[in-house]
């Protein structure tokens, strides 16, 4: 007995006399880095979206035939700015930069992209701001990692939280923002990503915070729904029917494109001429149909509360769609995620009014997952997207839609760099 007691008071002492360790996880300088990161990506979303609305606002005074020659003059002038400043590029040349150039997001085209990019959206271009944010605050973590001389796998994470950061201020949706900014890498190749999921959610959670308090931002949906009761089994059907349509229009929306593309590219001329076309084919249909005008971000609110017909609410859907190809093949700088969320609330209304017995909420909400998912490929960011900013109770049915939207999608992506082979 003696022997046993002594053998387990060894081995007490031999466990207290290790020093205690705290979690490296938690207390380590990386943490603190990740967290600056988000704070500091926080405070450039919040000056941003400040410089946005006052933009917004001043320019929004001219209305009528008034906005054809403004948005020819914007994009006149944003065009220039990437004549002379520098072009900051499209969202693929950051998937290609986080692929294949060790995660470095190049700072030196900021104000190029931040200048452009605030004439665009701010003048009534059918692009939003998540596209500059991502370019800026990722470029941001490249910044801020080469400062504390990171290297390899340490860097790329810090890019991928910095885009996370931009991305989540915007849409209020921490953990939305984090798996946007990996899955838009291409599917194939997240899983080599996915360690960066952490840095990307630390640096996410605390940019939506001080967003939050820079622009005063409120906890819960942005978009007015109405409510939702489920009705049974055959939601999830009628759910998978909505998103087949929704991907139908997405394969539209990329053809509709690719034509533009075609038409833009046909003769090389100088990018701000490109963008003074743009401007007036925008000005033009913003003329004739003022909600298609600007992102969305307002709009959809204005499109659910209100009375369209039928014969209008086509005319939207496809006019919004021609004015989101022109802004994005003439030059203009932004994103089109929220824009197509537009169009996904324009078809589901339309489904509505087409069969009055179907739930209307539930008809949008899987006609915003699909047609998103079928051109980004990114099915579970856009699932928690909008149950976050549609306040959508029950995940399961947009999850539905946002899978066959991503499955329905077509073969050859629309974001040329989530191609399994891609130029190095």
């Amino acid at each position: 007995m003696k022997l046993k007691r002594r053998r387990k008071l060894v081995t007490y002492l031999n466990i207290l006399d290790q020093p205690v360790r705290f979690n490296p996880f938690v207390f380590s300088r990386t943490f603190l880095l990740w967290a600056l990161l988000g704070l500091v990506g926080g405070v450039i979303a919040g000056a941003y979206w400040i410089v946005l609305e006052f933009l917004t606002h001043q320019i929004a005074f001219f209305e009528g035939w008034q906005v054809i020659p403004l948005m020819a003059s914007c994009g006149l002038l944003a065009g220039l700015i990437i004549h002379f400043i520098g072009d900051p590029g499209e969202i693929h040349l950051i998937v290609n930069n986080i692929r294949f150039n060790n995660g470095k997001l190049d700072a030196k085209n900021n104000p190029s992209m931040i200048l452009s990019s605030l004439l665009c959206v701010a003048s009534g271009g059918s692009l939003g701001p998540e596209a500059p944010l991502v370019q800026i605050t990722g470029s941001t973590g490249t910044w801020i990692g080469k400062l504390f001389r990171l290297k390899g796998e340490a860097l790329r994470s810090l890019s991928i939280a910095g885009m996370a950061s931009g991305f989540t201020a915007l849409f209020g949706a921490p953990l939305g923002g984090t798996l946007f900014s990996l899955e838009i890498l291409h599917h194939k190749h997240a899983v080599e990503y996915y360690k960066a999921i952490i840095p990307a959610f630390v640096a996410s959670s605390f940019s939506y915070l001080v967003f939050a308090l820079i622009i005063h931002l409120g906890l819960g949906p942005i978009w007015d729904l109405s409510a939702y009761e489920y009705s049974g089994i055959f939601d999830f059907g009628y759910a998978v029917l909505f998103a087949i349509v929704g991907a139908a229009l997405g394969w539209g929306f990329i053809f509709c494109t690719k034509f533009f593309k075609t038409i833009f590219e046909k003769k090389p001329i100088p990018i701000y001429i490109k963008t003074l076309i743009g401007g007036i084919l925008l000005g033009t249909i913003a003329f004739y149909l003022p909600i298609t005008r600007y992102f969305g971000h307002h709009e959809i609110n204005e499109l659910l509360m209100g009375t369209f017909s039928l014969e209008l609410l086509f005319a939207i859907l496809i006019f919004k769609i021609i004015a989101i190809s022109i802004t994005v093949t003439s030059g203009w700088r932004g994103g089109f995620i929220i824009p197509l969320f537009f169009v996904g609330a324009t078809l589901g209304l339309i489904i509505h009014q087409l069969i009055p017995s179907i739930n209307p909420t539930l008809a949008i909400v899987s006609c915003m997952a699909a047609i998103n998912a079928c051109v980004t490929r990114t099915p579970m960011s856009t699932t928690i997207l909008l149950a976050t900013l549609t306040g959508f109770g029950h995940f399961v049915p947009i999850l539905f839609a946002s899978l066959t939207g991503y499955f329905l999608a077509p073969r050859i992506p629309f974001i040329s760099s989530q191609m399994e082979k891609s130029i190095k």
